[in-house]
């Protein structure tokens, strides 16, 4: 390795000879350059500054400045002193007639004399004066010039600094630890106040333009939003403000977002806050925060609150360990006081959401306090093709992608995946150093939000082969299978935990599932297993994560769904619901018996789906061994290169 190291490292000296050669020669005497040739270009470095005032900062230094100030005017005027001659031998200078003026400041003296430019120091005692030591010592005062400097005023001054500026300094420490303390623990007194932040008509800028999908959602709010603009239109027909609306939802599906819209298009004051804001430690803060939040809308009405994650507060009661005294009970029982108590709540409307909808207090869901609930469910593929489209503005993508193609594509993203594929493809292209962004960055994006970062492994040939084999089992099931979705892209690149991936995403939003592609979507998850069995005689850890999915199915269709032999029977966890809520603990259990019975329908459906499966890759033995070796060269195929490795077009119900 060392002498490769080294003679790479000769013909990199060589090259850089020769290229010093070459450019030496395309320069003439005078030092320019020959035509054909390009200048050179300076590289120019620029430093900027940037200065940012932190008043804190700055009274902090000011403060240290002070502390010093003392201690540097004793340096400054012990510069200033120097040599002193000693007040005898000023004396006797006078009494020579070698001084022309003598200048009294205090204790120091000023000695100007004839022969010397700059005037001599000396000191006296406070208790002497300059005259009587002169009159002592035999001098004629008439010879010399005595003056004394008025200091008045400035010995008032130094003594009014001496005696104010201590006690200013310290007025300004205690205010300084004062104001840190409010920041810190939100003032001594100021506990009880809301955090809430105010958005004023034109500070926010997003619209119901630019929420993407969820039409129904916006409907109900800008009904809501165009009744607090026009309120008399609806009075004269009898109708009330909705007090509240409760936005439900999965994550990332834009609840959020439809409150700022909200915020934007109203023009009356929007207070938001976060649900857990409202809780402290102090026992007692969330229920003054909630009175001091509602307090303030009140004032200003008509008035929005938007109350973000409200599960964090509205948790439902008796629902835990906890008892009646609890910091959240007390701060939930101060909201529904205030959303419909004694006291009337007229023109001020509140806006929750939360993505747990099912843990929520019945007393605060129900109408009068929150009159519309809003189900925001993920995106269809008209709502995804109008969300991409928003997103896409201001990106440069390329002319020929078809928004409608993609929205196929990315059945099940939410507002936030889509987002998050288009930032990712415009990162890629970036990078890449290219100026649009092109369908395989988008088609590489939207793999990895769902499935993470591609990884090259050092994998063995034999485990390569197997990796192969394995997604091919799950490609070639899901081919034949008539019920089951159509293979999108298969690869045994890894990515996140998996070793490859199949990705068999539906052409259309499904609502529901029937018996028939539950039990192939369970046979498509144990295709891998089955070639791994049928094609090497082993059996790997690889297929945990297929187990696992296709028993769930498979216990679901058991227990909830009602689909095996044991009839249309309910066999999950059952909690007992009252008008309180629901119980703290499960009331009755399935036995023994029953339980057995559900076990040995779930190993049923298991075993169908397994015999299912086997006997697809038993039929396509030469495909399966064809799509593998192409698997092992491309490593990636996506639906139309699969087909063609296949032969044949995916089996659908009708040609069945």
């Amino acid at each position: 390795m060392e002498s490769s190291d080294k003679k790479q490292v000769t013909s990199n000296k060589k090259k850089t000879a020769a290229a010093d050669q070459v450019g030496a020669a395309g320069k003439s005497k005078t030092g320019k350059n020959v035509v054909g040739n390009k200048p050179k270009m300076r590289t120019v470095k620029k430093f900027e500054v940037k200065w940012q005032f932190n008043f804190k900062r700055a009274m902090l230094w000011f403060l240290v400045f002070l502390m010093f100030v003392p201690f540097l005017l004793s340096l400054a005027s012990g510069s200033q002193k120097g040599e002193e001659v000693p007040l005898s031998q000023v004396v006797a200078d006078i009494k020579d007639e070698k001084v022309e003026k003598v200048e009294i400041e205090g204790k120091t003296l000023k000695v100007y004399y004839f022969d010397k430019n700059e005037p001599e120091r000396s000191r006296i005692e406070d208790s002497e004066g300059l005259v009587p030591i002169l009159q002592d010592a035999g001098v004629d005062i008439s010879k010399v010039n005595v003056t004394v400097a008025d200091q008045s005023m400035s010995k008032i001054w130094i003594d009014i600094l001496g005696k104010v500026l201590p006690m200013l300094l310290m007025a300004v420490f205690f205010l300084f630890l004062l104001r840190q303390a409010r920041g810190a623990q939100d003032g001594i007194m100021g506990f009880g106040r809301s955090k809430a932040k105010l958005f004023v008509k034109g500070k926010q800028k997003v619209k119901f333009s630019d929420v993407g999908g969820v039409d129904e959602a916006k409907k109900e709010l800008e009904e809501v939003v165009d009744f607090l603009k026009h309120p008399k239109k609806y009075t004269d027909m009898g109708a009330r403000t909705p007090k509240g609306v409760l936005l439900v939802g999965p994550s990332g599906t834009g609840k959020t977002l439809l409150a700022r819209a909200v915020a934007g298009e109203a023009g009356v004051p929007f207070y938001s806050m976060a649900g857990s804001e409202f809780m402290e430690m102090l026992v007692g803060v969330g229920a003054s925060r909630v009175r001091d939040l509602f307090g303030t809308a009140k004032k200003n009405a008509p008035a929005i609150i938007f109350i973000d994650e409200i599960d964090a507060i509205g948790r439902m009661r008796g629902y835990g360990s906890a008892g009646g005294h609890d910091e959240r009970e007390q701060t939930l029982n101060q909201i529904l006081v205030e959303m419909d108590g004694f006291a009337p709540n007229d023109h001020v409307m509140v806006l929750a959401a939360t993505n747990r909808g099912d843990l929520l207090d019945p007393a605060l869901t129900r109408p009068g306090r929150f009159d519309r609930r809003v189900q925001i469910d993920l995106p269809d593929i008209e709502e995804r093709k109008r969300v991409l489209k928003i997103h896409a503005s201001g990106k440069p993508v390329i002319k020929e992608i078809s928004w409608q193609q993609m929205a196929k594509r990315t059945v099940g993203f939410s507002g936030a995946d889509l987002e998050n594929m288009l930032n990712e493809a415009a990162i890629a292209a970036a990078r890449d150093d290219r100026k649009e962004i092109t369908w395989d960055d988008l088609e590489e994006a939207a793999t990895k939000v769902k499935l993470g970062p591609s990884k090259k492994r050092l994998q063995s040939e034999y485990e390569r082969k197997m990796t192969a084999y394995h997604e091919a089992g799950h490609a070639l099931v899901a081919h034949f299978s008539p019920h089951a979705d159509p293979v999108h892209r298969i690869s045994i690149v890894s990515r996140g935990r998996a070793l490859g991936y199949t990705m068999t995403p539906p052409t259309t939003d499904k609502y529901q599932q029937t018996k028939s592609e539950l039990l192939e979507d369970m046979a498509v998850m144990m295709g891998g297993r089955e070639a791994e069995e049928m094609v090497f005689g082993e059996l790997t850890a690889g297929a945990s994560s297929d187990i696992e999915r296709a028993t769930r199915i498979a216990r679901a269709m058991v227990v909830d769904f009602g689909m095996s032999d044991m009839g249309p029977v309910y066999m999950g966890p059952m909690f007992e619901n009252t008008e309180w809520g629901k119980a703290i603990f499960e009331p009755t259990k399935v036995s023994d018996k029953v339980q057995s019975q559900v076990d040995e329908e779930v190993s049923r459906f298991l075993k169908q789906a397994q015999k299912l499966a086997r006997k697809i890759l038993e039929s396509k033995k030469k495909i399966l061994d064809n799509v593998s070796r192409e698997l092992m060269e491309k490593e990636t195929l996506d639906g139309d290169e699969f087909e063609k490795a296949v032969g044949t077009p995916k089996v659908t119900i009708e040609e069945k």
